[in-house]
């Protein structure tokens, strides 16, 4: 019984909170269970001087989004000398941009689709890119503000311009990668298994997909060619070495095998705070890999450290 104090931080206030609170009261009951103290911060903007009087061992992040997972709270860890889990300030704020992440993936050698970040208020009558294409935020996570736009839509979308929009004025436009969605998550710098993410009765991988039950078909181990399953470990273990990841990430494909079993293998994104729910995927792969929830969560905990 390791004795140590953990706080688990989750909540928040970005768009993710519910999820992060799922996340966080997983994680608090697993590592109760593993023996540790756990106290649980519904994180708010005393979150600082919380921390402080409390001076726990560990904080275990399990927040999701901007504040949570974009080097801001690292910071404030990393300023109360608290050592804590995930990714560090500089891995957390570069995975968080969608545009710069992927100019460093590229330039590591992984294979990216086309893209270009522009104001959302630029867009007008005509198409910035040559449909299909997604729009997508650049600094929110769990598919907020992802727009698809099909191959015959005459006209940009509407809704990025539009008074309702909250994700921000910075978007991504990217050409569109037909095909299968698979993700891998890497512990340490290993990588685990890889994950097909089917969704059930949804156009991709959404919000309602990753996490409302029944949203979306998990198969694992990915019923794939041999050298692409090989393939998507190495470029996700390469994704988590680039950005500077610590502890567990998760990056995520689309593989398009409709003209060749070979195909075109995009990576899209790297995930510095992957998902802690009863339906996420990361949890998953760490039993398949022969590790029980809480025996994950206890190796998370004792790689934290400050400097990360």
């Amino acid at each position: 019984m390791s004795g140590k104090h953990v706080a688990v931080l989750m909540g928040g206030f970005s768009s993710e909170r519910p999820v992060s609170l799922s996340s966080g009261v997983a994680c608090a009951d697993a590592l109760e269970g593993e023996g540790y103290r756990v106290t649980r911060i519904d994180v708010d903007r005393n979150v600082a001087s919380v921390l402080a009087d409390l001076r726990p061992d560990v904080a275990f992040n399990a927040l999701h989004g901007p504040f949570g997972e974009d080097g801001t709270i690292q910071g404030i860890l990393e300023y109360l000398e608290i050592p804590y889990t995930h990714s560090g300030v500089l891995a957390s704020a570069l995975a968080m941009d969608k545009a710069q992440a992927k100019l460093v993936a590229s330039a590591a050698g992984i294979p990216v689709a086309e893209a270009r970040v522009m104001d959302r208020h630029d867009f007008g009558a005509n198409h910035p890119m040559k449909p299909p294409y997604v729009v997508k935020p650049v600094r929110e996570g769990s598919s907020f503000g992802v727009v698809m736009v099909k191959e015959d839509q005459s006209h940009p979308p509407q809704i990025v311009t539009s008074s309702e929009w909250r994700y921000g004025d910075r978007v991504m436009v990217e050409r569109y990668v037909y095909g299968r969605e698979f993700t891998c998550g890497v512990m340490g710098d290993t990588a685990l298994g890889v994950t097909e993410v089917i969704p059930q009765g949804h156009a991709f991988y959404d919000y309602d997909s990753k996490y409302v039950k029944g949203g979306s078909k998990h198969v694992i181990p990915a019923d794939i060619l041999p050298n692409i399953y090989q393939k998507i470990q190495t470029l996700a273990v390469m994704a988590h070495q680039a950005i500077g990841c610590r502890g567990v990430s998760r990056s995520d494909f689309r593989f398009d095998d409709r003209f060749s079993e070979d195909g075109e293998l995009i990576w899209l994104e790297v995930n510095t705070q992957p998902g802690m729910t009863p339906t996420s995927l990361v949890p998953e792969m760490a039993v398949h890999a022969g590790h029980t929830f809480g025996e994950f969560l206890k190796w998370i905990v004792e790689d934290a450290s400050c400097l990360r």
